[in-house]
């Protein structure tokens, strides 16, 4: 009897963990030897329980699935699948290295083919070749500018931590910026250029001079008279596009 692949799941969102863990439940092969819900659980982890196989969460916070690799070593890594909900460079860096991954949200049948080219990998010794790939992906991913994954945001007497990939919209409130995200409103004392230059540029966009949408809310477009557009979110918000931003997001929307 062939020895079985000792599996790790690390994802901080709890429904995410228990997909991937019924999924892995059903194959004979694989024995599910822990889960992790953040990127230092995950290194402590990987030390101790020496995983053949993690599948690993790319957006985590204080620690993500990149920084897990880089403080586990490059020396003798588990075959690696990752878990990502909506990182575009992240997509972009798997597919030229040839690292597999998993674009929430997947189905089942997605979720197999990852599994089979991964247990195909362990059993045919083809880890020091995953390995090259690994190193290579990290060294380009460690080259990419970092931005603020999350911000403190203080209101009514306490600290409300806010992850920028919540953030719908921003605009100008006088001295200060308006922060939309879902049903809730953040106010912040900053300036306009200086928030945008702290966002991910590939996820965020100024569309007017005094407004930033994250393109991933964006569902369509339409022509006003002068040049300039109608934005409308997908939650229903209708915001001002200026002609001269209209290049720039066409371009991230692409």
């Amino acid at each position: 009897m062939e020895k079985k692949i000792r599996t790790l799941i690390v994802d901080d969102m709890p429904l995410a963990r228990n997909r991937v863990r019924r999924f892995l439940n059903a194959d004979a092969d694989i024995e599910v030897i822990g889960e992790c819900s953040d990127g230092k659980g995950a290194v402590a982890a990987v030390k101790e329980l020496a995983p053949d196989m993690i599948f690993l969460d790319v957006q985590m916070p204080e620690m993500d699935g990149f920084e897990v690799l880089n403080s586990i070593g490059h020396e003798n890594l588990p075959a690696i699948i990752f878990v990502t909900a909506h990182d575009q460079y992240a997509l972009r860096a798997f597919d030229v290295h040839a690292i597999d991954y998993l674009l929430k949200p997947f189905d089942e049948h997605r979720f197999r083919r990852a599994l089979e080219r991964a247990k195909r990998e362990i059993r045919q010794g083809q880890a020091s070749d995953v390995d090259e790939r690994l190193r290579t992906l990290l060294a380009d991913v460690s080259r990419e500018p970092k931005y603020m994954k999350r911000m403190a945001v203080k209101t009514a007497g306490r600290t409300v931590i806010l992850a920028t990939d919540e953030i719908d919209w921003i605009g100008t409130a006088g001295n200060y910026l308006r922060l939309h995200a879902g049903r809730e409103t953040h106010l912040i004392r900053d300036r306009m250029s200086q928030l945008e230059s702290r966002l991910d540029p590939k996820q965020f966009a100024r569309v007017h001079r005094s407004i930033i949408v994250n393109v991933d809310r964006v569902k369509e477009m339409h022509p006003l008279f002068n040049g300039d557009q109608v934005l409308i979110l997908r939650d229903g918000t209708q915001l001002t596009m200026s002609r001269t931003y209209r290049d720039k997001l066409l371009t991230l929307l692409e």
